[in-house]
This record gives structure tokens, sequence and C-alpha cells, in this order.
């Protein structure tokens, strides 16, 4: 058997089977390999047919078309079978040959895997791959992360295929040792559930608030599109808002209110409790969606809750240019806790990442690609050691500007019993960063009452901690002062 591909993919579901598309567009020749035999041969005679593109029968088989060090990319179903083809392949593969995982993987694991897959003399890549099927067709943006010495072996292929920005730079580039590279797309998947809700609140309010046709809105996000907001998700709601059912009614209107999810945002969740950063929009994006699963629930309870008539009423244009304003400055916030959040996981795993350089691979290919990020770049370029997006002029400036509307926006909605959760976290976020105090005086005192667990004083040096007998019978004794 002829060593001659390039790189082999297992998994042919849609990511996996346009990602080879892609690869083999770019000069390279794949090897295809899925567990389902026959998908391999429907793939070969039909998308990929006039192709380069070789089947493989079997993994034995599979691994003896790749080139040293051979290359396999498994595009499967995250948790037990990733796992599972790691042990399949190890017993045929050799030393300095790599595997790696394009699904969405919980980082953690791909700490693991990596750290397995060395301990066998192997090298191991953990990437995130985002931009959906037609991203992976023609050009995702790619976040790879693992063994260092496996990069200079994958880069001329996925810098290849990647999304490249308007100067022809990929949106791909090495993110960092062992989960690195999952943990960055976990976090950009994190923002893509804080995006999508802020959209989707300015679209109820618009909607429920200023009653506001499909036709209607479609025409303000067309104007959006134009200007700071431009992105991605503005295009494609400004799309969906126009396109029409077969009666010619908007098909939105007769969408169930009840969305999924599939994880990544809540791992992102869970990882910033761990490590003490509140990004708190991203979380309220998390629960919207959890709340929105209680259809029947929230059916049943509008019958008996009560609240305000939802219209708001007064210059449509003006109110509209307000929700635009409170849009952007949200999108501010979340950013900011996002890379908050991967500057916090930086320091905890020892990574080195280039902030930047992140930005750069979201600015294409991505779900959340926009102008906006092009902004992040230069700052981070400008100021590698940003302690945080809201601090840089660029985005102060827009913040101070837009913060009067951003407060009418959240008021208004809060009067007329509209929720807005995502943007009402943010502007509290946005408040409680910029206030120089913040009652969590009161809360040390309680905690200290109830439990004796120490204070801080203003009047003392920092790390100095303290107990009152409040009581005047609870003793001198305190227990020892933790950060939980």
């Amino acid at each position: 058997m002829e060593a001659k591909a390039d790189i082999g993919v297992i998994g042919l579901a849609v990511m996996g089977q346009n990602l080879i598309l892609n690869m083999n567009d770019h000069g390279f020749i794949v090897a295809a390999f899925n567990r389902t035999v026959s998908k391999v041969d429907d793939f070969i005679n039909k998308e990929a047919k006039g192709t380069k593109v070789i089947g493989a029968h079997s993994l034995e088989e599979f691994v003896g078309l790749l080139k040293k060090p051979r290359r396999a990319m498994l595009m499967v179903k995250a948790g037990p079978p990733v796992d599972e083809f790691i042990e399949s392949l190890l017993p045929l593969m050799e030393a300095g040959d790599i595997i790696i995982d394009g699904g969405n993987s919980l980082f953690d694991d791909t700490v693991r895997r990596a750290k397995h897959v060395e301990s066998k003399g192997l090298l191991y890549i953990g990437t995130g791959v985002s931009g959906g099927e037609e991203g992976a067709r023609h050009g995702p943006s790619l976040m790879p992360g693992g063994s260092p010495a496996a990069w200079p072996h994958v880069k001329d292929i996925f810098q290849g295929i990647a999304a490249k920005v308007e100067d022809g730079t990929p949106c791909c580039d090495w993110v960092g040792e062992n989960g690195a590279g999952h943990y960055v797309k976990m976090v950009h998947n994190g923002i893509e559930y804080g995006d999508m809700q802020l959209i989707s609140e300015a679209y109820y309010l618009m909607r429920t608030g200023l009653g506001m046709s499909a036709d209607e809105m479609h025409k303000v996000f067309a104007q959006w599109q134009e200007g700071e907001l431009n992105s991605y998700l503005i295009e494609i709601t400004r799309d969906i808002l126009a396109f029409k059912d077969t009666d010619g009614q908007p098909l939105l209107d007769k969408i169930l209110d009840a969305a999924g999810q599939k994880g990544t945002g809540k791992w992102t969740v869970i990882s910033s409790q761990e490590l003490g950063m509140p990004i708190t929009l991203i979380a309220e994006a998390v629960y919207a969606r959890m709340l929105s699963a209680l259809k029947d629930e929230r059916v049943a309870a509008a019958k008996k809750l009560k609240g305000p008539k939802s219209a708001i009423t007064g210059d449509r244009a003006k109110l509209t240019e307000e929700i635009r304003k409170a849009l952007y400055a949200s999108k501010i916030v979340s950013y900011a806790q996002g890379y908050m959040l991967m500057r916090a996981a930086a320091q905890q795993y020892k990574w080195n990442l280039n902030y930047g350089g992140i930005a750069l691979m979201w600015r294409g290919g991505c779900i959340i690609r926009s102008i906006f990020l092009g902004k992040i770049k230069e700052a981070f370029q400008k100021n590698p050691k940003l302690l945080n997006l809201m601090l840089e002029p660029f985005f102060r400036k827009a913040l101070n500007s837009h913060h009067r509307a951003w407060r009418s926006t959240v008021a208004a909605a809060a009067k007329k019993g509209i929720p807005v959760p995502a943007f009402s976290t943010a502007l509290a976020f946005y408040d409680g960063y910029r206030s120089e105090r913040l009652p969590a005086n009161l809360l040390q005192a309680q905690r200290d009452f109830f439990g004796a667990h120490t204070y801080e004083r203003l009047d003392k040096p920092r790390g100095q901690f303290f107990h009152t007998n409040w009581t005047g019978h609870g003793g001198e004794v305190s227990s020892g002062s933790y950060t939980a």
C-alpha cells in the first residue's frame, strides 16, 4: 500500500466531509474513513467524485495511506468516541505521528489526551474549528493547541484551508500547549452565546416593544450591518427576518421560542466559576436558553402572573438607535469578559496566549466574525498587557458615548416587562466594574458575624485580616480566610 495522503480524516458527517473537500481544493491529498464503512463509498462516489480523496475501508488501510509523520484528524462526536478512536489508532501509528481532534471537546479532556498520547511517543493536537459547515467547506477559523512539536507538520495544511482576512493572513495560528486550542474555542462559543442573546433581545425589543414587523426589522438590521455592528450574526439575522414561509408570511414568527444548546456555553460558565471570573453576560445567555426551554411552564405562568403592557411609545427611530447603542455597548462587555476569562486561564494553566492573534483568528471564518474583532486585534497590538478591553481608548470612548442610551433601553424594558437579561447584566457589570466602592463590605461583615470568616479594613494594608466579636459572646476565634 502506497502512503500518499498528506492527512487523513476520520468521520464523514457534514463537518468532516466539508473539511476534506476544502483540503482537496487546496492541493492536499486526503484519506477518508468512517466507522460505518458504507459512508466512505457514498462520499467517494458522490460529494468527493472527481477529487483526489482516497477512501479507506479499515483503520489499518487508513493509517497505511498516510505519509510520515502520519496526520490523522478526528471529526467525530466529542466524548467517548474520541477516546475510542485514539486507543484504536495508537497501536497502528509510530513515534512522531500526530493525532488531531477537530471536534468540540472539553479542554480538560484535551489536556488528558495530550498527556496520554505523548506518553506513547506520539504527538497530539486539539483544535477548535469554527464556521459551521459553510466555514469548513470554504475557510474556517482554526484554533490549534497541544504538542508544540506537531505544529510545523500541520501548519501548511491548517493555514492553507483557513479563512483569510483582507490582507491574506490566515485565521489560524498556534494557540498553546495541551488544551489551549480547545479552551479558546470554548470561550469563542461562549461569546457566540452572548452575541446571539444580545441580538435576540434587540429583536425582541423592536418586535414586542416597538411593534415592528419582520420587514421593518429586516431594514434596521440591514442598516446596522453597514456600521459598527457589521458581523456575520447581524448579517444572517437580517436575512432571517426577510425569509418568508410558503404562505408568504415571515418564517421566524412560526419558529418555537425554545432554544437548544450543545454544552460549550455551559462549559465556559463552569470554567469561569472555577477561575473566579465574572463572565455574567455569557452566564445569562446560557440561562436565557434554559428559561426558553421551559415553554409549557411559561405558557401557564403567562395566564397567572401579571405585568405591564409591553408597548414602548415615543420616536421609533430614536428608540431603535438607542437599542443599537445598547447592543454595541453590551457587546463590548461580553468580549471584555471573554478576554478576562482567557487571561485567568492562561495564568492558571501556564499558557502564553496571543490575545491579538486570537482576535485575528476570530476575524474571519468563524460564527462571531465581525469588524469589531479588528479593533480588538489593534488594541492588543498597541498594548499586549491590556488589563481590560473596556479600558482601551477606542472601546472606552464607545462606552462613554453609548451608556445613556443603554440605560434608557434597559429602563424602558424593565418598565414594560420585556426581559432583556443580557443587556441588563452587561450594564450591571459595567457599573460594578467602574465603581470604586461596592457593598461587599457588608457581605464581609455578615460572613464574619455568622461564620467568623474575617475581613480586611480600608485603614489597614491589604492582606491583613480581622475578626470582630459582633455579639459579645461569640469568642475571639476565627476561621481561616479564603476566597470562594
